[in-house]
């Protein structure tokens, strides 16, 4: 399949093999397919897996009694676009939030803490060849990003800090910019990550809702980061305070 074509069947897309009506129009997303399996047994309730083409794990279950998926989406902007674009083209899919990690800029964020991404800057092409001659602001819906700020309290995130603004999706992972991180900083950007500003543009050419709830797994300043072990136990308000947004209007 190359770019831009489309393909469906009873067995699924390109890229997804789970059939019509397996997906919830409510889905968890993190970038890890162990993580999306780990979500499945942990948090759904009689999870059955839908899909695992090219090792990305999708499964379906209920939370609170309402049906709520987990697609795992890769790494970066590329993979997170093709996920979401099948889920909201073939699947039915209305909400998607994405549930992963980031890198903190600025010293007020500190590892652990919740970066709720209020909008994505980006270096990528992505937002430039939407729609021709205009650079698109790239903003989750307003109806995910109140829910999840609303949940985002005590209750749900016991003592950790969380944080609404902007964040950077890059598509470079190893390349040290210290002036860029400088500037971005200066203009209240809270993290970077590689994913949220593919998923915001995706839904807002599919008519879909999104959302990014991150946790802050590393500090660029300081070199502070957490263990893999740790990600997965401090991984878990984030999930908290997205499924919750997930359901909001339900």
């Amino acid at each position: 399949m190359t770019p831009g074509q489309v393909g469906t069947s009873v067995t699924g897309t390109p890229h997804i093999a789970a059939r019509p009506g397996d997906f919830a129009p409510l889905v968890l997303m993190p970038g890890d397919p162990l993580r999306a399996r780990r979500i499945a047994e942990t948090f759904l309730h009689d999870a059955r897996q839908v899909t695992d083409v090219r090792g990305i794990l999708g499964y379906t279950g209920t939370h609170r009694g309402v049906p709520m998926s987990v697609l795992a989406s890769g790494m970066g902007i590329p993979s997170v676009t093709i996920y979401a674009t099948e889920l909201f083209r073939h699947y039915g899919v209305r909400r998607i939030v994405r549930v992963g990690t980031a890198g903190a800029i600025p010293a007020a964020v500190s590892v652990r803490d919740v970066v709720i991404a209020a909008a994505a800057h980006t270096d990528s092409s992505l937002s430039r060849v939407l729609v021709d001659g205009v650079t698109l602001s790239l903003a989750p819906s307003y109806r995910l990003l109140r829910a999840a700020a609303d949940a985002a309290g005590p209750a749900l995130c016991g003592d950790a800090a969380v944080h609404i603004g902007p964040v950077l999706t890059s598509d470079h992972f190893y390349l040290a910019r210290p002036a860029l991180f400088d500037a971005l900083e200066d203009r209240g950007t809270l993290a970077v990550e590689m994913e949220a500003a593919g998923l915001y543009a995706v839904a807002c050419a599919e008519g879909g809702e999104a959302l990014a709830v991150l946790t802050v797994s590393d500090h660029l300043r300081t070199g502070d980061a957490l263990t893999a072990e740790e990600r997965e136990s401090d991984f878990d308000r984030t999930l908290r305070i997205a499924a919750t947004a997930l359901l909001t209007g339900v």
